[in-house]
């Protein structure tokens, strides 16, 4: 290889370089120089700094040395006096930088071949950047690819301007691929590493099946209809819920298609998969519901704390409800984001007549009355001495049975019992050290302060520290299954919303923050409310 290449054939090369790797011309030209001067360092010293500069319009290559000016001289490769500085240039300063043109030079063997590798390590890099550019703004799409190989089950894909990977765990259940086929798949991540950026595909992801029914349902593309939520068992079964935008369009149909066809393009991609489209509802009841179709449901239970459901089906529709080894359950549940529990009339039958049974207990030990008494104000629905103790003693009175009196002598019982609960609950309170400050901050009380000593939460600087999990408790599922995590307070009816509220109006009391804070969100929503309203 020769300095003194023509200059046209430097150009060539820099320009079939760029269009075979989809580069810009710029970086294979500056790749080129960097290699030339490795090679020319090769020839003058590898301390020389050697700079190549290849004219992009006229492919004229320029070698020069470049020597810093200093005072004494340590390094003569890369370092002169100023007194031989000012032969080149009169106006010279220690610290400049003088450029020595040098003249062309023939490679040998060895140095052509190093500059080779440095060219192909250049252009290595500046497609891996075009690569990962390319893709990295293209997670959330299906791509299609030629299967380049099989590596321990894994599959390499040939996107065109790169490769992809689709690891065995990607891939649905049986399925296997062999060099040549195509295959679609779904971006769901890009990474930077080491040996070039990795396109990771699956197959086996929820969104794959979701931008499925956006290239097969027009009106999804068009925006008609919106899939708010999919769940899969990969290769098995999916459910996915859908909602329109028009009150004119199905959603459930347009995504079934006439005959079907339009669901069945999707089943035939993954590989008979069988699809539950559900139509999406804001009320969570009426969603649960749908989403465990095919089986009925008779009622529903809603606690909205802890984000469950209890759901009440016919005997005969109980393994219908769970499906096979709690399939159909467990998809209701991740498509709806609530925990199900599902129970048969039966089974809701007897536990409603325990829970009867023990209010009922709780009231004759309590109140100190007999089981009739008792029975009959479980019948009326009171669950708790305290609903007793202060509802309006006319409303107590007007039930058949009682009168006034009996029903200011069970309020007066009520209250007593209260009280002495109250005064055992302070009690142990004080026990467990928690300061008497704590009462103090709005919206705790002496049943709290106690559970809350329990936990180590003793003075309102300890509940200013607390976050909104440790109070109310976190669900997280580990392996497919959800595992809840009991917060301090948990059993209090404390919603995320009012244990935040609670730890803001302890961070005042403790002075962390001002309570005009507090109410400037609050004003705020407010006056979005109002806007809204107008």
């Amino acid at each position: 290889m020769a300095v003194a290449a023509n200059k046209l054939e430097l150009l060539q090369i820099a320009d079939a370089v760029a269009r075979e790797k989809s580069i810009d011309r710029s970086i294979v030209i500056a790749a080129m120089e960097d290699a030339i001067a490795k090679a020319a360092r090769s020839r003058y010293g590898a301390e020389t700094d050697v700079h190549a500069e290849i004219n992009a319009k006229t492919g004229e290559l320029r070698l020069s040395r470049h020597m810093m000016v200093v005072e004494n001289v340590e390094n003569s490769a890369i370092e002169m006096t100023l007194e031989d500085a000012r032969r080149h240039n009169p106006a010279a300063q220690v610290g400049d930088t003088i450029a020595d043109t040098l003249p062309p030079l023939e490679y040998g063997r060895i140095a052509a071949q190093s500059a080779k590798q440095v060219i192909v390590q250049k252009v290595r890099e500046a497609e891996r950047d075009r690569q990962y550019a390319e893709y990295k703004d293209r997670i959330g799409e299906i791509v299609n690819g030629v299967v380049k190989r099989v590596e321990y089950g894994n599959a390499v894909l040939d996107l065109g301007k790169g490769e992809a990977v689709i690891r065995r765990d990607e891939l649905l259940p049986r399925e296997t691929f062999r060099n040549g086929d195509r295959v679609r798949a779904y971006i769901y991540d890009v990474r930077r590493e080491p040996r070039g950026p990795q396109i990771f595909l699956s197959r086996t992801h929820p969104q794959f099946m979701a931008k499925l029914f956006t290239q097969e349902v027009p009106e999804i593309y068009d925006g008609i209809i919106e899939i708010k939520a999919v769940a899969r068992d990969p290769g098995s079964r999916a459910k996915i819920a859908v909602v329109s935008r028009d009150s004119s369009v199905d959603p459930v149909g347009a995504c079934v298609g006439m005959r079907g066809s339009r669901v069945q393009a999707v089943v035939n991609e993954l590989a008979g998969e069988k699809i539950d489209i559900i139509p999406w509802s804001p009320d969570v009841a009426t969603f649960v519901v749908n989403a465990l179709a095919p089986a009925e449901v008779v009622k529903v239970v809603l606690d909205e704390v802890r984000e469950r459901i209890e759901v009440v089906v016919p005997d005969a529709q109980l393994s219908l409800a769970i499906g096979r080894r709690g399939q159909n359950v467990r998809l209701a549940s991740q498509l709806t984001g609530w925990d199900i529990d599902i129970l048969t009339e039966a089974e809701e039958s007897e536990r409603r007549q325990k829970e009867f049974a023990e209010r009922s207990n709780m009231f004759m030990e309590s109140l100190d009355v007999d089981e009739t008494v008792a029975q009959l104000l479980s019948s009326e629905g009171f669950t708790s001495v305290e609903d007793l103790a202060f509802v309006p003693a006319d409303e107590l009175a007007s039930i058949e049975g009682f009168d006034e009196d009996t029903a200011a002598e069970l309020q007066s019982r009520a209250k007593e019992y209260l009280d002495r609960i109250e005064q055992e609950l302070d009690d142990k309170r004080k026990a467990l050290g928690v300061k008497d400050e704590l009462a103090e901050v709005p919206g705790v009380t002496t049943k709290m302060m106690v559970a809350l000593g329990e936990n180590e939460v003793k003075t309102v600087e300890d509940l200013a520290g607390c976050a909104t999990d440790d109070l109310i408790g976190w669900t997280e599922r580990k392996d497919g299954e959800a595992q809840r995590h009991a917060g301090y307070l948990d059993g209090f009816d404390l919603d995320r919303d009012a244990a935040e509220a609670l730890i803001m109006q302890a961070r005042v009391k403790a002075g962390w923050i001002d309570e005009t804070a507090l109410a400037a969100p609050a004003e705020e929503e407010a006056e979005a409310e109002a806007e809204a309203q107008n």
